[in-house]
């Protein structure tokens, strides 16, 4: 497992140990030890990173060390879909069976239409400069698994949060424990969500699954919140209200035309719908923990830790 030291892969390796597996863990630089897996430091990942000693005796590949949640340039999303590649090349040549790539649901686009929702069928068409990244890898990943006969699944989430959640999450958190007026109060869009827990037993299946084969799998939380419905939990489970009001609908779009506050404007405004039913027809997943939970334990973890 690539990114073994993440937010997503501590957790799944804990998980995947509980659950009988023999975990390799590769890490860019030396991490805090997780039981029962074994963490290898091997660097940078790029195109000419050598696999040989981490790839050993390895029947599954989860790759999740990529970018996160930051702008990334066309020489970078380059690099990063050309090690992916090389990954899926030398996971082959090692004798692995199947390659998981976690990728993200910005690899379709940033939002969905009103009223509609994005389907595991459904043609790409990222606008943004990390969803375009995410789309190479996707598609570099595609091509060295069709060419190496590597069974390949790729697995789109959305957001996701839990407890130690970093990035744009966690800022959402602190916009939450501010105590400051929020002018959100009007915003009706709505976004899936997934809560890390439902997303690594997810994983864990889509590691062995036989019918997980060759997919791209969409997941999301059983509800879908708004930003006001969001923030009012998360005010909950920090042991403060949060104070919401309205503002004109043109003011938002008046501030997304500033090229640096556009993407977080996005983010607050506009819908992201994932339809994850296929994913729990094929697989017999739901996601256990109410969304409400889950968020309660997200912020409550975030006070402990400040």
């Amino acid at each position: 497992m690539t990114g073994a030291a993440g937010f997503i892969g501590r957790a799944l390796c804990r998980a995947l140990v509980e659950h009988g597996h023999r975990v390799v863990g590769v890490t860019r630089t030396r991490v805090e030890s997780v039981p029962g897996v074994e963490l290898r430091a091997i660097g940078d990942i790029g195109p000419q990173t050598d696999w040989g000693s981490a790839l050993a005796g390895v029947d599954i590949v989860v790759h999740l060390a990529a970018s996160a949640h930051r702008p990334i340039g066309p020489a970078a999303a380059l690099a990063e879909a050309q090690a992916a590649a090389a990954l899926v090349r030398a996971a082959r040549g090692a004798g692995a069976a199947r390659f998981l790539l976690v990728s993200s649901i910005r690899a379709m686009g940033e939002a969905t239409r009103p009223g509609m929702r994005f389907h595991a069928d459904d043609p790409p068409a990222s606008c943004d400069g990390y969803g375009r990244a995410k789309l190479a890898i996707e598609d570099a990943v595609a091509a060295a698994a069709r060419a190496s006969r590597l069974d390949l699944v790729i697995l789109r989430p959305p957001l996701v949060y839990g407890p130690g959640v970093k990035g744009n999450f966690r800022a959402l958190i602190r916009l939450a424990a501010s105590r400051l007026p929020l002018p959100f109060a009007a915003l009706e869009h709505r976004r899936s969500l997934i809560f890390l827990d439902d997303l690594i037993k997810l994983l864990a299946v889509a590691c062995t699954h036989p019918r997980a084969s060759g997919r791209v799998l969409l997941v999301r939380d059983a509800v879908d919140f708004s930003i006001p419905e969001l923030l009012r939990v998360l005010g909950y489970g920090l042991g403060r209200p949060v104070r919401l009001f309205s503002v004109p609908p043109g003011l938002f779009a008046t501030l997304g035309l500033v090229p640096a506050w556009a993407p977080a404007i996005r983010r607050l405004t506009l819908p992201l719908l994932v339809d994850d039913g296929e994913t729990r027809r094929v697989l017999d997943w739901r996601p256990a923990i109410a969304t409400e939970v889950g968020l309660v334990a997200t912020a409550r973890a975030f006070v402990l830790s400040s």
